[in-house]
């Protein structure tokens, strides 16, 4: 794909995240990707997004970003709750969009924006961006040659001392760590056994709120191959996927956005991404970039959905993610409607 290719983005909401999308988009080549827009609840927000970003539009509502005329593709960085309205107001103007995970609060949310993604033949994708990384190319690679044998284990941990963060914490505003630690654990096993799980046992725990905190799965697949995996809002865990296979074992580094892995001869690899002109707000956003500039591939040649986080993909993580929290007693209103 040659460059000079140009896409232009529109960015939803002036948040954390999606500052760190925008100083990712910034270590790629500027005659690929242009920010063109950001829109916030706030137009002040958005002004100053704008103003420290350099971005020529600046709009205080995603309705007048959906109408701009200068926007390729939308990145929806809002919280999770407002993911499934922003991508249908995006998509039936449109818009290609990515969209952050967990792409929705429940399996039929999903199916609703996929809907609209066909409907109005858009590329669509959620933001799984762990799957673009060197690394998980990487994986893959030694999955499909046939090198690590047949995958007969992941076990993966994904935790944090979260107490103090709203956002996962409280319920209106889509708390929960299978939402938020879930959705990366139950991609990372996917990725290495790519069939649907047959079986799902959980156990968790939840705070004051009824918000589920620290949460254990075991998910089996065909012929007793098991990922068992925890995600935690309360303990710091390692943060390592290890995927075993018949012939031997790879193990990725802060498995979600791994710039290293321990290969198969028990050697470390490791790939850097570069620097974008801030610093980000959480560690190594830069990788970011790996995703975006496969969404402008995928826009370029045309299609609908990438290969590496399908529609089929999407709608298969909210399954599992409702499974599990159903297993668990956490329902919300959106489980309801």
């Amino acid at each position: 794909m040659s460059s000079g290719k140009l896409i232009r983005w529109g960015i939803a909401s002036a948040g954390k995240i999606s500052e760190d999308f925008v100083i990712a988009l910034s270590t790629l080549p500027a005659t690929d990707h242009k920010v063109v827009a950001v829109a916030a609840r706030a137009q002040e927000r958005a002004a100053e997004f704008a103003k420290k970003h350099e971005i020529p539009n600046a709009y205080g509502s995603y309705e007048e970003l959906a109408k701009s005329k200068d926007v390729d593709v939308v990145y929806i960085g809002v919280l999770n709750p407002q993911h499934y309205e922003v991508s249908l107001l995006m998509l039936n103007h449109g818009k290609h969009v990515l969209c952050e995970k967990p792409l929705a609060m429940n399996k039929k949310q999903v199916e609703g924006i996929l809907a609209a993604a066909k409907a109005n033949k858009r590329f669509f994708m959620e933001a799984v961006w762990s799957r673009f990384f060197p690394s998980y190319e990487h994986v893959r690679q030694l999955i499909q040659t046939g090198a690590l044998g047949e995958v007969k284990e992941v076990e993966v941990n994904f935790g944090f001392p979260l107490s103090n963060v709203d956002r996962l914490q409280k319920r209106e505003l889509g708390g929960g760590v299978v939402y938020d630690l879930g959705i990366y654990t139950i991609q990372v096993s996917q990725w290495a056994f790519q069939e649907p799980p047959l079986k799902i046992e959980s156990t968790g725990q939840t705070n004051a709120e009824g918000v589920d905190d620290d949460v254990s799965a075991t998910l089996t697949y065909s012929g007793g191959r098991t990922a068992r995996m925890r995600v935690s809002g309360k303990v710091q865990l390692d943060n390592k996927a290890v995927i075993k296979g018949t012939k031997g074992q790879v193990t990725l580094i802060n498995f979600w956005s791994p710039n290293k892995l321990i290969d198969i001869d028990g050697k470390e690899k490791e790939w850097l991404p570069p620097k974008g002109k801030y610093a980000t707000n959480y560690g190594n956003s830069e990788g970011m970039r790996y995703e975006a500039e496969a969404v402008r591939q995928s826009i370029l040649a045309g299609e609908l959905e990438n290969k590496s986080v399908t529609y089929a993909d999407s709608l298969l993580f909210a399954q599992i993610e409702d499974t599990i929290r159903k297993q668990i007693g956490v329902l919300n209103k959106y489980d309801e409607e």
